[in-house]
């Protein structure tokens, strides 16, 4: 048995602990679980390496005692390991020094264990309302599912690598549409209940619990239902499951907490975890039918893709200073002196507090709760008149209800960057929106990246923002209605191709809304 702990992460050689879960801590704290045969690649010569998860990258620089162990406690690896500067003791904390770890899905999040008994005891009494209040209020057969179901079947406690709590409810529909219907009315009774909502998908919600720490602990309740003779429940678990395995509801107890279970949760636990639950593994993966991922998505999904990776790019950004952009300094010595601005994709608001301080009142929407707070907080530090709002532009009740109340206020409308991150169906809902709100006057001012001769970089942040046809782009205003005014091609100190345009909706011109071959298209040049 030999394990290699270095910058490149964990080198297994040989069988022995191929495919034991594996738990990784620094200086006693737990950061990180991994199974070699599942998470590892070859290496050429010889033996498995485990990369280091992308979320731990910024803070594997100094030194720490890293201890490897099975889930056994058996320890299997015990040495000091010096990274980078090696300067300092590496801490993998939070801003405000708790401790972190990677959870199930790669991001960094403080878990159960590192978390105090009384936060525990809110947690659980948050959890324990909110199954209340969706069966007796919602009028839904909510059951608590998951970890949180696992850890009270297997010793009555929460698991202590688990972050959240999960909760289920059975549709009494089979049809997708009926479900999504289901679902907006169960958030909308949640909501009146005082409920903080986030919507994931047509059938999946997070309910934020603010705790006494400074926190926010997610409770999910996602959507289950038979349907084309199977079982379906978010996220992505699909196959056989009989209804009477879950209803009518049973009881369990969480630490000492009395919650709704399925009627056999042994069964419940074996559909989401396999036979194998009943023997801990902090670094269990679902491993969910291609085939039935295809059908959520197809029925459910589709909008939120990138919001987690939109959500991490700008907590890390927490604290750092931007100034406005180049495209912002311009479009600012153009507008009318008393205009409204709205900033589309607002980002952290490098911009739209730039129109502020230059006199203007500012909305600024974006689809990302951590940008729309970073707003929220340096409007309020710096006393500007910037109201932050959310806005999803792949889902037209969104676009509709903006639109129309944007309508009303005859703003200027100004984008840097969004069109690259959408979908050819969301800037289809875009071009819907601009045409709504400056349907009494008013331009739209938007700025992207775009593909052009020779080799060009990916637009920061990589992954995120596309390059875009300027054709393409031209095509799908001028079907939406719209007249560009004003087209430049040409680099800046921050990219070397973009486009900057200058769009209007004349009033009477018609809408060509059917904009399928231009999204083919577009989907064609992507791929």
């Amino acid at each position: 048995m030999t394990l290699q702990v270095d910058a490149d992460g964990l080198t297994v050689a040989g069988a022995e602990l191929l495919s034991v879960p594996l738990q990784v801590s620094f200086d006693g704290a737990w950061v990180w679980s991994t199974t070699p045969a599942r998470d590892g690649v070859r290496r050429s010569g010889g033996g498995l390496v485990v990369p280091w998860p992308p979320a731990l990258a910024s803070f594997l620089d100094g030194r720490a005692r890293v201890q490897v162990s099975r889930t056994d406690g058996s320890v299997v690896h015990d040495a000091e390991l010096v990274l980078g500067s090696g300067e300092g003791r590496i801490r993998v904390v939070d801003a405000s020094g708790h401790p972190l770890s990677i959870d199930k899905v790669g991001h960094l999040t403080r878990s159960f264990a590192e978390t105090s008994a009384d936060v525990r005891e809110e947690i659980l009494a948050g959890t324990g309302r909110a199954l209340a209040d969706l069966r007796e209020r919602a009028g839904v057969e909510a059951y608590l599912n998951y970890g949180a179901l696992l850890g009270a079947v297997r010793d009555g406690r929460m698991l202590g690598h688990d972050s959240d709590t999960d909760v289920c409810y059975l549709s009494g529909f089979s049809d997708p549409v009926d479900v999504i219907r289901e679902s907006y009315r169960v958030e909308r009774v949640m909501r009146d209940l005082g409920w903080d909502v986030l919507r994931m998908s047509g059938g999946d919600i997070k309910l934020l619990l603010p705790l006494s720490d400074g926190r926010v602990c997610h409770i999910d309740v996602f959507v289950a239902f038979h349907t084309v003779g199977r079982f379906f429940q978010l996220g992505n678990r699909s196959g056989q499951l009989p209804r009477e395995s879950i209803l009518p509801v049973s009881t369990i107890v969480l630490q000492g907490h009395a919650f709704p279970a399925p009627a056999d949760p042994e069964a419940m636990l074996a559909f989401v975890y396999g036979p194998g639950w009943r023997v801990p593994d902090p670094s269990f993966r679902y491993a969910d039918p291609p085939a039935g991922i295809r059908r959520l998505d197809g029925w459910l999904r589709g909008f939120r893709t990138e919001m987690p990776a939109w959500s991490e790019h700008h907590l890390e950004r927490v604290g750092q200073w931007e100034t406005p952009s180049e495209f912002g300094q311009v479009v600012a010595g153009r507008l009318p002196a008393d205009a409204l601005v709205v900033d589309l994709g607002a980002g952290r608001g490098r911009d739209a507090l730039h129109f502020a301080r230059r006199g203007h009142e500012v909305r600024a929407y974006d689809f990302s709760r951590p940008a729309i707070h970073a707003i929220r907080r340096r409007a309020r530090r710096s006393g500007l008149p910037v109201t932050p709002q959310r806005l999803i532009l792949d889902e037209l009740r969104f676009v509709a209800s903006v639109g129309a109340q944007l309508s009303r206020l005859r703003p200027e409308l100004y984008s840097r960057q969004l069109v690259g991150c959408l979908t050819p169906h969301a800037r289809g809902h875009l071009w819907r929106l601009a045409r709504m709100a400056t349907a009494e006057g008013g331009t739209f001012h938007l700025e992207y990246a775009a593909t052009g001769p020779g080799r060009l970089p990916a637009p920061e942040p990589d992954g995120l923002v596309r390059r875009l046809d300027p054709d393409l782009v031209a095509r799908e205003v001028a079907a939406s209605g719209g007249v560009i005014d004003d087209q430049q091609l040409l680099a800046t100190g921050e990219d070397p191709r973009v486009a900057r345009l200058r769009v209007r909706w004349p009033r009477g011109v018609r809408d060509l809304s059917d904009l399928t071959v231009l999204e083919e298209e577009s989907h064609v040049r992507a791929h």
